[in-house]
């Protein structure tokens, strides 16, 4: 079975590329295909303006693309509801500072599921809205 990931990155995207520190407000999205725990494709996609349906707008974006699995520093609470909607899993990266180092956390299962005390206003100032 095949898992799609998504990681809101900073330009160029890849393995290598940085975390975006909001997935609502990065650039570009890098997409990883995953298949018996290794990664099999690697493609970016830019993002979506969130004035064309808000904060749904990236959600409804990645689930276009088929994405299973997103891992984000940080969003609010609106989206992380509307990924559980639409049946994309949420994790939050941790200490993750590059695409790469999320995706092995991920896939080794050290990862926590993002949760409220993640999102913006959830405590955690590092990732408040700009």
């Amino acid at each position: 079975m095949t898992t799609m990931i998504a990681v809101p990155s900073l330009s160029p995207g890849g393995l290598d590329a940085s975390i975006s520190a909001h997935f609502g407000h990065c650039e570009i999205y890098t997409l990883l295909s995953v298949e018996e725990g290794e990664v099999r494709d690697v493609r970016v996609i830019p993002n979506v303006p969130h004035q064309q349906g808000g904060c749904m707008a990236p959600v409804n974006h990645l689930a276009d693309h088929g994405v299973n699995v997103l891992i984000a520093g940080g969003m609010g609470m609106r989206p992380l509801m509307g990924f559980h909607q639409v049946g994309i899993d949420v994790f939050h990266c941790g200490m993750s500072q590059t695409v790469g180092e999320a995706v092995g956390a991920y896939l080794r299962g050290s990862l926590s599921a993002f949760g409220q005390m993640h999102t913006c206003g959830g405590g955690d100032p590092h990732h408040a809205h700009p």
